[in-house]
């Protein structure tokens, strides 16, 4: 049973409260209790992880009423029925209407324990499926926004179904292009608050004071053309994610005040002593090694490690060559509808120039690529025809980097199996692997 669970108790006699809680409190059950339905319905929320004990008749709203109320809201949700002697008959319509069971006074405590262990269990069964049913569907929504079937992109989608929920601030390093904005918006969208407020900014090529104004906010009459309060990013962002792009560009001042942000998690607006508590998910981007940079003394290695609490690394274009198929089909199909054109055919000789090319603009520039095939203007656009052939050395490379990526995938990137599989030595396996990004 997950420590999570726990007893909401509805009961208006003080006596009987305090006896079925205190054996339930013995039995190691975690229980909450309040007098009437109405005082129940404030915890009855999409989330609530636990089961009712509620008695028929209360002041107010009956057992009945709160058994309807819990039913409209969460069908799986056990409710357990406390009835008077005679009441047989209302707990026959209990059961009925839905309950899980139901117990007649007088009871002893080891029953009611017996039969609120029983629907504990049931209740965590039922929220282990939802939850195994949750994570395939973002799963799959997952593939389809982060595509490509490399095993660096499936360790990334790994991690961050793994860290979604846990709110923890993330530190995404990536080349230009790479999609970090993608990652972020997806560990927003997977959590827990991604119906609250997902707010971005650029720290690059911001003034100091402007970059102040816009994290923080400012009270009206801060500084010259402030007439009235603004609410900054951070604080905008509280219950959500802030996301903060290209952060290697964040000024050192800039730096020493947000570190305080992450770990008082409190802010101040200018020309306020008031401090705001905030509570949001900080994702930064870089697209520099911020470790290295910490140590070469151009960014603050306490910021760094704060903000390092979990790393997401994004593999560059090049080293997931076998990711630009489904990437360019999927660029062009988007394209299409976009721009109200023809879908134009992939062919093999399209596909085998887009493989060989080193894309140092990444998705951002496959995606450009494919824009520019839709609207039929090619290399004036891009700075790549794909519709050039690519030399023989070129496809043949190209073919075994795809040949080893995929029986490497297949095998779980385990470098034994695969070397056997294609018939190779392991050491020159190895050799390519490294040459091809793979390791």
């Amino acid at each position: 049973m997950k420590t999570s669970l726990q007893v909401l108790l509805v009961e208006d006699d003080p006596n009987v409260r305090l006896g079925c809680e205190q054996a339930m409190q013995l039995a190691g059950i975690p229980v909450l209790s309040v007098a009437s339905a109405e005082a129940a319905e404030k915890y009855l929320k999409p989330d609530f992880a636990g089961i009712v004990v509620t008695d028929m008749r209360l002041p107010g709203a009956s057992g009945m009423d709160l058994l309807r109320l819990v039913r409209e809201r969460d069908p799986d949700l056990p409710v357990i029925i406390i009835t008077g002697h005679g009441d047989v008959t209302l707990a026959v319509e209990a059961m009925r209407n839905g309950a899980y069971d139901f117990m007649q006074k007088p009871f002893s405590t080891d029953d009611l324990v017996d039969v609120v262990r029983r629907a504990l269990e049931k209740r965590a069964l039922v929220l282990e499926v939802e939850a195994l049913r949750r994570r395939l569907d973002q799963r799959d929504d997952l593939e389809s926004r982060l595509i490509g079937r490399s095993p660096q992109m499936q360790q990334v989608r790994r991690l961050i179904l793994d860290i979604a929920d846990a709110g923890v601030d993330v530190l995404i390093y990536g080349e230009t292009g790479t999609g970090k904005e993608m990652v972020a918006r997806c560990l927003h969208d997977l959590s827990r608050a991604g119906q609250e407020n997902y707010v971005a900014l650029n720290c690059g090529g911001m003034a100091d004071n402007i970059l102040d104004s816009e994290l923080f906010g400012h009270e009206a009459g801060a500084f010259t053309g402030a007439q009235k309060r603004r609410i900054g990013k951070i604080e905008y962002a509280s219950g959500g994610t802030l996301f903060l792009d290209e952060v290697e560009s964040m000024p050192m001042s800039m730096q020493i005040k947000l570190l305080r942000v992450l770990q008082e998690r409190v802010i101040e607006r200018l020309g306020s002593n008031h401090q705001v508590p905030v509570n949001c998910r900080v994702v930064a981007a870089s697209k520099e090694d911020l470790k290295i940079w910490s140590e070469q003394g151009k960014f603050r290695a306490d910021f760094y490690y704060r903000l390092n609490v979990v790393r997401i690394e994004l593999p560059p274009l090049r080293e997931r060559r076998e990711d630009i198929p489904a990437l360019y089909d999927a660029f062009l199909l988007q394209a299409a509808k976009r721009y109200n054109r023809p879908l134009p055919a992939l062919t093999p000789e399209v596909l085998q120039r887009l493989m060989v090319q080193d894309w140092p603009g990444n998705i951002r520039e496959l995606k450009n690529a494919a824009d520019c095939h839709v609207l039929g203007i090619g290399k004036a656009c891009s700075g790549i025809d794909p519709t050039v052939k690519p030399s023989l050395a070129e496809a043949v490379e190209n073919y075994e980097r795809l040949l080893i990526a995929d029986e490497f995938s297949r095998q779980e990137g385990n470098i034994q199996r695969t070397a056997d599989v294609l018939r190779t030595a392991r050491t020159t396996l190895h050799d390519k692997l490294k040459k091809y990004g793979l390791l």
